[in-house]
């Protein structure tokens, strides 16, 4: 499958915004564009780690990166064509207009802009590799319900773009979403970044989608706990957003993975906001809600999970706030309640590994343990002055050797205490 060299270096603007570095000449470092044309070979390093995978034939890489630009997500249309037909297949004839009219819908309005080695060379310029469902690294297991779903926008995506060292299969065998509002209370930070270290320090994947508020507590706290998290971008691969997130994506990358579905150069949008939350709520074996309103992104990614088959979980607040609206409506339509770790693995870890062998422990009280005839005669006790037996036997309504019986196991247990043959609580 040929690629030009004006297809290679030209970047038309589709929506995408300006491509940062597409107009620098590679430096000495980076290796040149892909000439395609005449060699027909990508670099290794747009593979991935060659012990994670064996290498995916260059013709499918090239293939998937150019069906990764040529409709905007999701596309249930090319993605159900593309895997009818395969992906060189499918590159080929979209190139060609002649698709189904559905799956032509979607990629008219940028079937002729060919950047695939272009896009493959700028993702390696910032370390990041292109993941395809061909290659043993695709979470096929993640991905799997999209296809039993029933519904027409969650569908997969054609490939993604992934930057950092971690196995992406590994880390989502056993992951937990956390997501949430961006304007967090001090409250809702606190106990997502709670959340992500205890999951971290039981070697839980947390995924979420390193936003301002809750997504960035939940990642920090599992970098905290040392543990990896994903973070699902809603923009190029090579971009930082929000920009105030740039030195957690950078940390995120070093142990963990950040991934997008949007070919280098994307920029945000609300739209994909929207859209890539169906790939926060399919990485996840499970999704928690930690602060959010009713009208969400986060709403709409436990939607999504709920959709997928995944379990949701919601943290109660404030009935006062309206950060927790959502989790409220969430936990009333039947979502999961949950304030720690140790409930949210229950729910979210393998069956019956991760059962509560105990509730949270509660204070003991003095008078616990007492016998009832003990217990009556407790209250009994006037808080001031003291009584006689008889006088506590008759409140009490019990017969008075008994009374008498258990005035001596509440002296013993420093309860009450004798004053003159009269008696009076301690």
């Amino acid at each position: 499958m040929n690629t030009t060299p004006s297809q290679v270096t030209h970047r038309p603007s589709l929506g995408h915004g300006p491509v940062a570095g597409s107009g620098d000449a590679p430096s000495a470092a980076s290796p040149p564009l892909l000439e395609v044309g005449r060699s027909g070979t990508v670099p290794a390093q747009f593979r991935g780690p060659p012990e994670q995978a064996p290498p995916v034939p260059d013709e499918i890489l090239l293939a998937r990166a150019y069906l990764s630009r040529v409709a905007e997500a999701p596309a249930p249309a090319l993605a159900r064509f593309t895997a009818a037909v395969g992906a060189v297949e499918a590159a080929a004839r979209v190139r060609q207009g002649a698709v189904p009219e559905e799956v032509a819908a979607e990629t008219a309005g940028r079937r002729a802009t060919d950047c695939a080695a272009a896009d493959l060379e700028l993702a390696h310029r910032c370390g990041a590799r292109l993941v395809v469902p061909e290659s043993p690294q695709w979470p096929a297991a993640s991905f799997a319900a999209f296809e039993v779903c029933g519904v027409p926008t969650l569908a997969p995506p054609l490939a993604l773009w992934v930057r950092g060292p971690a196995d992406l299969v590994g880390l989502t065998e056993l992951s937990v979403a956390i997501v949430g509002a961006r304007a967090a209370s001090s409250y809702g930070l606190h106990v997502a970044g709670e959340l992500g270290a205890g999951l971290a320090t039981h070697e839980v994947c947390v995924v979420s989608g390193a936003a301002l508020g809750i997504d960035g507590a939940a990642h920090r706290g599992a970098l905290a706990g040392g543990g990896a998290t994903v973070a699902v971008l809603a923009c190029g691969i090579d971009r930082a957003y929000p920009t105030t997130h740039e030195a957690l994506l950078a940390r995120i990358a070093t142990d963990g993975l950040v991934i997008s579905e949007y070919p280098p150069g994307s920029v945000p949008g609300r739209h994909r906001f929207l859209v890539r939350n169906r790939l926060i709520a399919a990485l996840g074996t499970a999704t928690v809600v930690v602060e959010a309103g009713v009208r969400s992104g986060a709403h709409r990614t436990a939607a999504d999970a709920q959709a997928l088959g995944r379990p949701v979980m919601a943290v109660p607040g404030p009935v006062t706030s309206g950060s927790s609206a959502g989790c409220h409506r969430l936990i009333r339509e039947g979502a999961e309640l949950v304030t720690r770790t140790e409930e949210v693995l229950e729910i979210a870890g393998p069956i019956g590994q991760h059962l509560l062998a105990e509730e949270r422990p509660i204070g003991a009280r003095p008078t616990d343990g007492l016998a009832p005839v003990a217990a009556l005669l407790h209250d009994a006790l006037p808080a001031h002055g003291a009584r006689a037996a008889p006088w506590l036997a008759a409140e009490a309504g019990v017969p008075l050797s008994a009374a008498r019986a258990a005035l001596v196991d509440l002296e013993r247990r420093g309860l009450a205490v004798a004053d003159a043959g009269r008696w009076r609580r301690c």
